[in-house]
């Protein structure tokens, strides 16, 4: 339990930084100014604010969330970082947070870890405001090419791809959703001719990481509980949950552990939080080491190039940027890519490793020719299919939730609807009639909500769900205004295994630009028809008592691009999903892992790129084949995996 003292300096703090229109500094004339922040307002953070101390003044506000971040100083008082370690670590993603980790376990080695964002801080402890850090600070703004078909309802036509930019990554601005995937589908990985990755091999190293407190599974052989990753039931439910899981038990779908092999099933959702707080790959992995004199991290360090010698394809460092300076640092032994999988295709892309008609005709010299950025899957979803209730209070809604001891209560215990994973409260795997998988994989995953995309509205509410999905203002209001700031009850279905396939490549020859990201969505058809498939049985689940016993009643959405189409045909509900086609930020592939008989593959199985020395990519850009999961999990188990097989490779 916090102590008084630490509790109001928590509140002080939280006012301080979070309220932009409350925290106020002086222009040279001596009037009171707002500061410029990118940090949204929310009405939990506001009301905390006009209780404690709605007038604050600061003569010098600067960054105003650096008092509250997480701090990485180097160690032993050093002011400059060494100009060579033994190995140079890209990115502090999930995967390079817990690389780092284990590398400098021993004492004698030594490693840099250059992140291009900054430190977590307070506000992103806090689960239930995962969705307005889609658009801050900690996330980068990316685009996906517009494209025909798809998007229709967002802002300008284009879909929206935040990834993490943070000590910490996406873990730090996700859902924290805990899954693994099916035996099958790493099986089928290992099958392709991936050595060391079938699923007994990397389910070791998902136990390794782990720290399970789920109630009920205790005893469970597939969880383990000494790691450093806390994974728990999130504390705070609605009714829904409930709902959701007996619906499921009436069509055939028994409640289980989703995250054990045996069967397919629905479950009360695994996060990766602690005492109702975010537990993000930083905080479990990084911070608590983060004083050992062997590793230095800088946050705010962008890399521009590895470099490598094209005599001898060797990487033996990297150039970087921090402060408007730039800096070149040797590794040793190797330079390990972390950086996702948009920054390391493009970092690789970047360096001379990439297609060579394409490297070529932007003026950077090919050191390697390799497919890099050519396979891209992702996971996307549909939030609008959404069901009202006739039964008040039942579902989580901003306006009722924002309430001053509702933010103490969770301050001090962990719990209240602030500890809510963005409402996110069961998860379901189904197969559905259209799928041609021969083995028991399911292609939808259905994540049920305690609310919907509504929960967020009303005259008071941050509409940071949809902001954070750039849903347009008149697509919303014309499809849900009626149902603003209600009870509601909805399931996204997760595309888990599109046929259709994107690729990504370089803008320009600048590494501050973004580079250019083909999603192709819905380009085959086979993925329309399993979208329309789970609809179908996202409605017969509200057909069941268990949600009939709610009044649950599909809100009949009508969006600008289907208005000439019949409510709930087919052809509506494709529309439907092209106008709200949203990412679930789990790009994968851009730097496919693979034998080398694999024309597409760009990293082998032990990660190391072909064809030069010395570089790997360790992060989920590597996963070659969609798999059942959301992709924290996985990278950190990439990231547990790679530390053994560097520490092979240099015993």
């Amino acid at each position: 339990m916090l102590s008084v003292a630490r509790f109001c300096s928590i509140l002080l703090l939280t006012q301080i930084i979070v309220c932009g229109q409350n925290v106020r500094s002086k222009n040279k004339n001596g009037k009171l100014t707002r500061p410029n922040t990118s940090f949204p307002q929310t009405p939990m953070m506001e009301l905390l604010a006009q209780t404690i101390a709605p007038n604050i003044a600061q003569q010098n506000p600067g960054d105003l969330f650096d008092i509250l971040r997480d701090k990485y100083p180097l160690p032993n008082g050093l002011k400059s970082p060494f100009s060579e370690y033994d190995y140079v670590i890209v990115g502090a993603g999930s995967a390079g947070c817990v690389l780092a980790a284990r590398l400098t376990e021993n004492p004698d080695i030594t490693v840099l870890v250059l992140e291009v964002g900054k430190p977590e801080n307070l506000l992103t402890d806090v689960p239930s405001i995962a969705p307005y850090f889609q658009r801050t600070e900690y996330s980068w703004p990316y685009f996906m090419e517009p494209q025909p078909g798809v998007c229709l309802g967002m802002e300008n036509n284009r879909c929206f791809w935040p990834r993490g930019r943070a000590v910490g990554g996406t873990s730090v601005i996700n859902y924290m959703i805990y899954t693994r995937g099916r035996p099958q589908e790493w099986d089928r990985i290992a099958a392709d001719g991936n050595y060391g990755w079938s699923y007994k091999e990397v389910l070791h190293y998902y136990m390794k990481s782990e720290r399970a407190s789920l109630e009920g599974f205790e005893d469970s052989p597939y969880h383990g509980n000494s790691g450093e990753l806390n994974v728990e039931f999130v504390p705070e439910r609605t009714p829904l949950i409930d709902a959701f899981l007996e619906a499921g038990r009436e069509l055939g779908h028994p409640t289980v552990d989703y995250n054990a092999p045996e069967r397919l099933g629905f479950g009360y959702l695994q996060g990766t939080v602690h005492g109702g707080k975010r537990v993000s790959a930083a905080k479990a992995f990084l911070h608590r080491n983060k004083r050992r004199p062997n590793l230095h991290i800088l946050p705010m360090s962008t890399v521009t190039k590895v470099l490598i010698d094209p005599k001898t394809r060797t990487a033996y460092g990297v150039q970087y940027a921090r402060n408007r300076l730039r800096y070149e640092v040797r590794a040793r032994r190797e330079v390990i890519l972390s950086a996702g999988p948009i920054a390391s295709p493009q970092l690789l892309m970047l360096s001379g490793v990439g297609p060579k008609d394409h490297l070529s005709r932007l003026g950077i010299p090919v050191i390697q020719d390799l497919p890099v950025g050519h396979t891209l899957y992702d996971h996307i979803t549909f939030p609008g299919l959404v069901f009202t209730l006739n039964v008040s209070n039942l579902s989580f809604v901003e306006s009722r939730e924002t309430r001053l001891d509702s933010i103490i209560q969770w301050i001090q215990y962990g719990d209240t609807a602030v500890s809510t994973t963005g409402a996110a409260e069961g998860i379901g795997y189904i197969k559905t009639p259209v799928s041609d998988d021969p083995d028991d994989v399911p292609d939808m995953e259905l994540i049920s909500i305690g609310g919907s995309i509504v929960s967020d509205g009303g005259p008071t509410g941050s509409k940071a769900v949809r902001r954070g999905m750039m849903i347009r203002d008149d697509v919303f209001d014309g499809a849900y205004g009626s149902i603003d700031n209600t009870d509601t009850w909805t399931a996204f279905p997760m595309l888990l295994h599109p046929k259709s396939v994107g690729y990504l490549e370089l803008k320009n020859n600048n590494p501050f630009s973004h580079p250019r990201m083909y999603g192709n969505y819905l380009t085959d058809p086979r993925d329309v028809a399993t979208f329309v498939a789970s609809i179908r049985h996202i409605q017969a689940l509200a057909a069941t008592q268990p949600f009939q016993r709610l009044g649950a009643k599909i809100h009949r959405a009508q969006y600008p691009a289907c208005r000439n189409l019949t409510f709930d045909t087919d052809e509506y509900w494709e529309c439907a999903v092209r106008t709200l086609t949203a990412t679930l930020h789990h790009q994968i592939a851009t730097c496919r892992m693979g034998p080398d008989t694999d024309p597409l593959a760009i990293v082998d199985p032990e990660l190391r790129v072909y064809g030069v020395a010395g570089l790997r990519v360790v992060d989920s850009s590597i996963i070659p084949r969609t798999v059942s999961v959301h992709t924290n999990a996985p990278a950190i188990m990439i990231g547990e995996k790679a530390a053994d097989m560097i520490k092979a490779t240099w015993r």
